[in-house]
This record gives C-alpha cells, structure tokens and sequence, in this order.
C-alpha cells in the first residue's frame, strides 16, 4: 500500500464542482446554507441528509492523493458523511461501513470526478485498547492492505483513523462528528498540515452497521 505522493492541486483548491473547502469562518453555519464549507466550527446535521450532503460539498475540493480522516463515536455519522463523499466524487456505490473487510474501493463511474474512492475504517485494526478505538499496530496494517488503487490516485477516507491515519499524507482534513442527545449530528471540518498531496474518545467496543 503507497502513501500519497507528491501532485500538483491543495485540498480546499478550485472546486471541480459549485462547492469547495472554504476558509477558516467565525460564525455558526449550516451545512447547507453556503457553498463553501467553513473550516473550524460546528456544522448542526439535523437529518442524515444534512450529513450526506456536507460529504458531497467537501468532495468538491478533493482530487487524488488527499486525505480525510473521520473521527466520532458510534453512530456519529461517519459511514453517512462517506456516502456523501461518494456522491460527490462520482464513484460506484454501495457505501457501507467497511467495518469486516477493513476497505473498500470504489471505482469512478462515467461523468464523475474520475478519482477512486479508498473507504478504510481502522477500528479492527491492529489490537484495540482497552478505552476502545484503533490499537497500535492499525500503521503497518494500513499499509500492508493489498489495494488495487495506489493511494496517490485517490481520494482516502478513514474512518476512526484520528491519531494513525494521518502519517498516510503530508496533510489531510479531519471531520469531527458528534452525536447529541437530541439526535442531532455536528461536524467540524478542520485542515491539517501541510496540502494533501493530490489534487487538492473513549468509543464502544461494539461495531457493526451503518454509522448515521
């Protein structure tokens, strides 16, 4: 399994589509009420449409070689948020939680971006601690992942990858969900070092099925 290499677009560069990673913003926004997604505070996610879309909207400034890696407990919206992603890039579905077979391809589809798909979640890798989450070991086993797509042609999401899957590329975007009580999902959307290289806590032991 290759790490991204060097390309020539950022993430959060020209979107390809009407929406792209915007700059860094000061107020509350909706996930739907700008074309630009703001970086660095909360995004309420009423319904799993609203997180499925906010996907799509990041997907606009992604291109091979990037990185985004999810964080959030159980049923925070991780699988839905990657559905979005998938639309937005144009890549063959189904999208589900890769949970058993650790990933997934996804190949583009006529009309799309052009840009597979890689859906990795790293819980069941390497040895779980004890407060849950992925072990210490996910590093190798992410990069001993026989995966036909070299992940310098895609776009990466990771799911429960926060704290391993970020040595995969020199910078990544990270999406944090949360759950509140009242079933309402928030997001934030933070950039993280340097671009990625394309174009542009304690959880549950227990897993399994889709995470809206």
């Amino acid at each position: 399994m290759s790490a991204p290499a060097g390309g020539s677009s950022v993430v959060g560069g020209p979107a390809r589509g009407p929406s792209a990673v915007g700059e860094p913003a000061t107020a509350v926004s909706s996930a739907v009420s700008s074309s630009a997604v703001p970086l660095d505070i909360e995004v309420e996610l009423p319904a799993a449409a609203d997180t499925e879309a906010l996907g799509e909207r990041v997907a606009a400034g992604l291109g091979a070689g990037d990185l985004v890696v999810l964080s959030g407990l159980l049923g925070a919206g991780k699988t839905v948020f990657v559905r979005g992603l998938a639309r937005g890039l144009g890549v063959a579905g189904p999208i589900t939680s890769p949970t058993f077979v650790i990933a997934r391809e996804h190949s583009p589809l006529p009309g799309g971006a052009g840009v597979p798909l890689v859906h990795v979640d790293a819980y069941r890798l390497g040895t779980a601690p004890a407060s849950g989450g992925p072990g210490p070991g996910v590093l190798a086993e992410l990069d001993d992942l026989d995966l036909d797509t070299d992940l310098a042609d895609a776009v990466v999401a990771v799911e429960w990858g926060e704290g391993v899957a970020e040595r995969l590329s020199a910078g990544h975007l990270l999406v944090r969900l949360v759950r509140r009580p009242d079933d309402v999902r928030v997001a934030t959307v933070h950039r993280v070092g340097a671009s990625g290289s394309g174009a542009p806590r304690p959880a549950s032991p227990e897993r399994g099925g889709d995470d809206r």
